[in-house]
């Protein structure tokens, strides 16, 4: 009776431990139809499902928001009794893409709403290429909107879907500072990070919030990059947000970010999605091509995550990650 009764409290235990096992979820940004195909969406594999939906279109125009990209994909995912985790698109990797709703781009008040990103070629950063665009996360009028974006969207879903996550920390302004868009700072931009992550916990209390802090900006200041990312990461520590980012690169040493979400294990929950070119990486232990049961290796014995939001790049994702978390899965429930 002893026996029984300890066994009963282990699984008890387990099950209501949030930090016990990973979650994987498959990643497919705002390819949405991905969800749909058989090929691809496995819910015998996935707890569920990471998508990314943008601004523009969860805002078409100011103060009327529409929800029903995100509650179709709820239905769909009802039906196999998966979970949805938002992600917020509120920055794009493409010149022909700018996700700041149509009256932030043309209302003075908004100062355009976006500003260009770039990738630069050389130190002194004289060789540039426009990359993407970025919204005035820094902006108090830019703000105020986000922030009523994410109360609407609180007010709808919290504690209906899995969670919802934020876009990565990193912004391309690059650090001489003559790229910076008007009002930004180093260390106004890492105010304005946390300001709005306030603003989506209070959104969501009952979801799992992650903001994706990988890197921040540090203006050529010594050691600044590295302070200010580490203050993002102890105000989530301090307000019970989730922390990771894209890209999972097992031991790779450039990731400033790993110790830090090392760190926040048993104190928030973690994430870190398998992004396109992560598949590509050469493990510096092996000298070979990383694999997927490297990845979650890693992710389960380094960095003791709580997520992993696996990105859908083939070949590797159907010959390889599939079968790889199928057997995994199997494992577990035997």
């Amino acid at each position: 009776m002893k026996r029984i009764l300890f066994t009963f409290a282990l699984i008890l235990f387990v099950a209501g431990n949030s930090f016990s096992q990973i979650k994987n979820f498959m990643f497919i940004g705002m390819d949405r139809e991905l969800l749909r195909n058989s090929d691809y969406w496995k819910p015998e594999v996935f707890d569920g499902v990471q998508v990314a939906y943008s601004w523009n279109q969860l805002e078409h125009t100011k103060d009327e928001y529409d929800f029903s990209l995100i509650k179709e994909d709820l239905k769909f995912l009802k039906k196999s009794k998966k979970k949805l985790f938002i992600q917020i698109q509120d920055v794009s990797f493409s010149p022909q893409r700018n996700f700041a709703p149509k009256y932030l781009r043309e209302e003075p008040i908004y100062n355009g709403g976006a500003n260009k990103t770039y990738t630069f070629k050389d130190y002194d950063e004289t060789e540039y290429t426009h990359e993407g665009w970025a919204t005035r996360r820094w902006d108090a009028e830019v703000q105020k909107r986000l922030h009523k974006l994410y109360a609407a969207l609180g007010k709808e879903f919290d504690g209906i879907v899995e969670g919802i996550n934020t876009e990565e920390t990193s912004v391309g302004f690059g650090s001489v500072g003559k790229l910076h868009p008007p009002g930004f700072s180093c260390l106004r931009y890492k105010e304005a990070i946390t300001e709005n992550l306030a603003a989506l916990k209070k959104a969501f209390p009952k979801s799992t919030v992650i903001v994706y802090a990988n890197f921040m900006p540090g203006c050529r200041v010594p050691g600044l990059a590295t302070t200010l990312l580490k203050s993002v990461y102890e105000f989530a520590w301090a307000n019970n947000i989730g922390v990771g980012g894209p890209d999972l690169f097992p031991y790779k040493k450039e990731q400033k970010s790993y110790p830090l979400i090392k760190s926040s294990y048993k104190k928030v929950p973690t994430g870190l999605a398998v992004q396109d070119g992560n598949y590509n990486y050469i493990n510096p232990n092996t000298n070979k091509r990383i694999t997927a049961e490297e990845i979650y290796q890693f992710a389960e014995n380094e960095l003791h995550l709580t997520y992993i939001f696996w990105g859908t790049e083939n070949p590797f994702f159907q010959s390889e990650t599939l079968p790889f978390l199928k057997t995994k899965r199997a494992k577990i429930i035997k």
